[in-house]
């Protein structure tokens, strides 16, 4: 191979944060000015990316950038916006992006996609600008199209204070994940600080700086990694999709090198890697040509890093999202190793614990990530939908607590929602990592409760009561009576042994406020009946009763440290009484 010359390629730009903050409308924005600005330099569809050229840059910074000149050749925003698109588009160890921008509606501060956002945006280590967005919004904003800092001085006071409280708590919550941040014009060093933008997406109030500085990055400090060989392309898979009259085509990006109509390509999948030969690699047609919409995609000889591309070819539908594309050049039984080691999700599981299934290998990565950091154990993971087998497999275990899926970004299939209504399966489904463990915190400490008060109901419980002398309500047949609970618990159907550990009878019923009740705790008065005994005769006002623990629920107390200080106090007592006639009685 000649060697290959290098050129600069342009960054690839991801968008993140919560729904609703204005991802999409930013990026609508940028494309319907780049239009605008046409003459300055077309903007370009590709698959899943919009590329904005320099010249289009240019032209909407205006004096922004003075005579400033760049090297980068514009910029490829990837527009399926969120986290998801994130963390699909990783290469091994990082994220595709070289550059990131965090959406943020200063009117709501931070939301659970906003921090899940900056989560993964730490973990791939991508630069990143803040957006402020929907300046707007803020309660009498003027707009003004001068640059931030005039447009900020020139708010009324009043509008002027609420900004920059708002500021204040978003720098405050950026700081408290561990970033310094401020206004961009205010930054000295940018590989110390995040770049604030306030902007506004629906006005286009400050997005030629967001532009401006998102270009100024990438040239002073991406330069180098932004080199594209023109050798064999390298990609990742964004969507494998079925495409009529196409069948199952690969939306990719291709971050490096090229790739040609005629190339063998392998591809990452579940299993083994797939090696296939390209039929056809289709680009959108440019905006104002899409009159026939038969005919959405032009056919293309080769495309050159970085882009977006739909790719058809023979067995796509074994590819998944998140995995690697590599032309085949050189030693292919070496690339299909390197890419192995890459598509397989290479996750430590514990014996026992949750199942957790996601659309792309990135997102199960990161929910496997938030997961361990909460301590949750792990048993099995997968990417795809949920099947009935996955349903009918986690039904079978034995730990109630552990009968669940977490589900990211995935369906339930009609076969395993008919399984999942007979089973005992919780899901959690959602498309916000937060959320799914947020859900999950509440749904487990309802479930320890209620398999708490299964424990507690299968044996009796340590229970120490005093009849009241000032209540007797019968003497006999049943004898009812007022008593305290000094310490434990009793309930309906215990027998009772008094102090001697001689029986006297077991409680029929109980009664609060004339109320028929099955359990009371430690310091209740209750009345209760009891057959087989009569008052003045067996027992008498002031005597002190126990319920009568079988030796093997005592034993079984012991050991299981489901008791409180009180309850062991009480338990205790009953065992000196029992010891009485039996000394190793409960041992």
């Amino acid at each position: 191979m000649s060697a290959s010359h290098k050129h600069v390629r342009q960054p690839i730009v991801s968008v993140l944060g919560h729904v609703d903050h204005g991802k999409t409308s930013l990026l609508d924005y940028i494309r319907g000015s780049t239009v605008a600005a046409r003459e300055a330099g077309a903007i370009t569809q590709h698959i899943g990316a919009t590329e904005v050229p320099i010249d289009a840059i240019y032209a909407m910074c205006g004096t922004l950038l003075g005579e400033k000149k760049f090297s980068v050749p514009g910029l490829l925003f990837i527009d399926t916006p969120g986290h998801h698109a994130f963390t699909t588009l990783r290469t091994r160890g990082g994220s595709l992006a070289d550059l990131a921008i965090l959406v943020v509606d200063i009117n709501e501060g931070f939301r659970p996609q906003t921090y899940e956002s900056i989560t993964i945006l730490r973990q791939y280590k991508t630069p990143f600008i803040l957006a402020a967005n929907k300046i707007d919004a803020i309660n009498g904003w003027q707009k003004n199209q001068d640059v931030a800092r005039n447009r900020l001085d020139n708010q009324r006071p009043m509008t002027k204070t609420l900004f920059d409280t708002k500021l204040y708590e978003l720098i405050g919550t950026i700081y408290d994940k561990g970033f310094d941040s401020d206004l961009y014009f205010n930054i000295k060093d940018f590989r110390k600080s995040i770049p604030i933008i306030p902007l506004s997406a629906k006005t286009g109030e400050g997005i030629p700086e967001l532009l401006m500085v998102l270009v100024g990055l990438a040239q002073r400090f991406l330069e180098d990694q932004l080199t594209s060989e023109s050798g064999a392309g390298k990609g990742t898979v964004l969507e494998v999709k079925e495409d009529i009259g196409l069948g199952t085509t690969v939306d990719a990006i291709i971050y490096s090198g090229v790739l040609k109509k005629e190339d063998t390509i392998i591809f990452g999948t579940r299993n083994e890697p797939l090696v296939t030969k390209i039929k056809a690699l289709l680009k959108p047609k440019p905006m104002d040509e899409i009159r026939d919409p038969r005919e959405r995609f032009d056919s293309v000889k080769e495309v050159h890093a970085a882009c977006g591309i739909k790719i058809s070819a023979p067995n796509l539908d074994l590819v998944v999202p998140g995995a690697p594309l590599r032309v085949v050049h050189g030693d292919e039984a070496e690339l299909i190793e390197e890419i192995k080691s890459q598509s397989q999700v290479n996750i430590e599981l514990d014996k026992d614990g949750l199942y957790i299934k996601a659309d792309t290998i990135g997102s199960l990565e990161a929910l496997v990530k938030e997961s361990r950091e909460k301590g949750i154990n792990i048993r099995k993971v997968e990417i795809g939908n949920i099947s009935r087998r996955d349903i009918m497999e986690t039904a079978a275990i034995n730990n109630p607590s552990e009968r669940v899926i977490f589900a990211f970004n995935v369906k339930i299939l009609p076969e395993a929602k008919e399984e999942l209504i007979k089973s005992e399966v919780t899901i959690f489904n959602e498309d916000v990592i937060y959320t799914i463990i947020e859900n999950y915190d509440l749904w487990l400490a309802k479930k320890k409760e209620e398999l708490e008060k299964k424990r507690r109901e299968d044996y009796t419980h340590p229970g120490m009561i005093k009849f009241l002398p000032e209540y007797v309500f019968r003497i006999s047949h049943p004898a009812v009576f007022g008593v305290r609970v000094l310490g434990g618990r009793i309930k309906v159907d215990m027998r009772l042994v008094d102090q001697e550990g001689k029986s006297i009878g077991i409680i029929k019923g109980m009664q609060l406020d004339n109320k028929p009740i099955t359990e009371a705790l430690q310091g209740a008065e209750v009345a209760i009946s009891v057959e087989g005994v009569t008052i003045g005769r067996q027992i008498k006002g002031g005597d002190i009763f126990f319920t009568d623990i079988p030796e093997s629920d005592a034993r079984k107390l012991t050991l299981m440290n489901v008791l409180n200080d009180d309850e062991k106090d009480v338990l205790n007592k009953i065992m000196d009484i029992k010891r009485k006639t039996n000394k190793f009685w409960g041992m």
